[in-house]
């Protein structure tokens, strides 16, 4: 039920990738306008995240999962209504509130698994993120049937009847709950530790990264390649699904191997394959002997495809050995640990879609938005390398030495 209702408020959540679309062009938004319309409910979103893991530690996750989808029926309902740019923007922020439901979830299904389980559990609860993908098969077909004000429409029932599914069909461990014997000053005191902030970087990139390219997709495909709605929104499925699906494998193979080689190579791969997107379509000439040859460089559609489909399930992985670490390191308070590294992660979902389209009215290349993700992935690379794999280096040299 947990992943089920996750799925349901990540579809809601990542609502606006497909119908901000029609309301772009109903407004004539531009490129920053239009990544700042995708991005509001990834905010509230991620800003939600700290203070629901704290509620979930100490009240349990099932009536803090319960209430927050029940808040957000009225305003996902109230879109369809919208007229204004700012409309969509307020609307947009408290829809956003279906996206802290991943810090409730993964923390209240952790702790029904002895710790050597607990990366495919989490796993397969988050493999909900597939719920982006779901939104890009059904709501563009909604959209053409009858108009893209049906989607919160229908959306709003949706959540309703999840939530009430989900009230009857789950319970409340009370040995899972913290209740009174920890204090607000006693979670937050985990902001002093540099691992913390380390695996919010690391999240930033692999669920912020995920959030801001499954919203940005669907446009990119209709503006580099000329495709329709209904066929860019498939298209960019591609990248979503695996990006949700094979989260569980994520957690599995974080069990087997340990969190720390499944994010390295996550990373590696993702470098790479942001390198190749990096590159614009171009062409240059070459002077020879027999006269000037054009070359022409950039992706056709199948080749970025394939590409976006490899950094999908990079990301997937990714995002489920970042939180085995958080279980492997802090078992006992992974709501609150979660909600920091959620927060770091869906402020990446918030920042990276307007930054995508600051970059694209600034420099007129839409390949820049993988440009800069390639510059995180180095960064978190450089920052494993110096606080894991040097560290572990210099244990292996010297059994004895000690090092903070």
């Amino acid at each position: 039920m947990s992943t089920l209702a996750f799925t349901v408020c990540f579809m809601i959540w990542m609502m606006f990738a497909v119908i901000g679309i029609p309301i772009k062009q109903t407004l004539g938004l531009n490129e920053t306008q239009f990544g700042l319309l995708i991005a509001m409910p990834v905010l509230t979103g991620s800003l939600i995240r700290l203070p629901l893991g704290m509620l979930t530690d100490k009240f349990g996750g099932r009536i803090v999962f319960f209430v927050l989808m029940i808040s957000t029926v009225i305003p996902i309902y109230v879109i369809s209504l919208c007229t204004a740019y700012w409309h969509y923007l307020v609307t947009g922020l408290f829809v956003g509130v279906a996206g802290g439901s991943f810090t409730v979830g993964i923390a209240y299904c952790a702790r029904w698994f002895p710790r050597q389980r607990q990366g495919l559990a989490m796993g397969i609860f988050g493999a909900g993120n597939t719920g982006a993908a779901v939104t890009k098969l059904v709501a563009p077909l909604i959209v053409v049937a009858y108009g893209w004000t049906m989607v919160p429409q229908v959306y709003a029932v949706l959540m309703l009847v999840t939530a009430i599914l989900f009230w009857f069909l789950s319970h409340t461990d009370q040995s899972h709950v913290l209740g009174n014997s920890v204090s607000v000053r006693d979670q937050l005191r985990v902001l002093k530790d540099p691992k913390v902030w380390k695996y919010c970087q690391y999240y930033s990139i692999v669920f912020g990264g995920y959030v801001a390219l499954a919203l940005w997709m669907t446009k990119y495909y209709i503006s580099e390649y000329g495709f329709d709605l209904k066929t860019a929104a498939m298209l960019a499925a591609a990248f979503s699904i695996p990006g949700g699906v094979l989260r569980a494998l994520g957690g599995y193979f974080s069990d087997k191997f340990g969190a720390h080689t499944i994010t390295w190579w996550v990373m590696v791969v993702s470098m790479t394959c942001l390198f190749i997107l990096s590159f614009p379509h171009a062409e240059f000439t070459v002077k020879t002997v027999t006269g000037p040859v054009v070359f022409h460089i950039g992706l056709d559609a199948t080749a970025f495809t394939v590409v976006m489909f490899t950094l999908g399930i990079a990301f997937a992985i990714g995002k489920a050995s970042v939180f085995k670490y958080i279980s492997d390191d802090y078992p006992h308070n992974i709501g609150v640990i979660s909600g920091i590294v959620g927060l770091a992660g869906g402020m990446g979902g918030f920042l990276l879609p307007i930054m995508f389209g600051a970059l694209v009215d600034l420099t007129g290349i839409r390949s820049s938005s993988f440009m800069l993700m390639n510059g995180i992935v180095w960064i978190s690379l450089m920052w494993m390398y110096w606080t894991e794999m040097r560290t572990r280096d210099q244990k292996s040299r010297h059994p004895g030495l000690v090092l903070e």
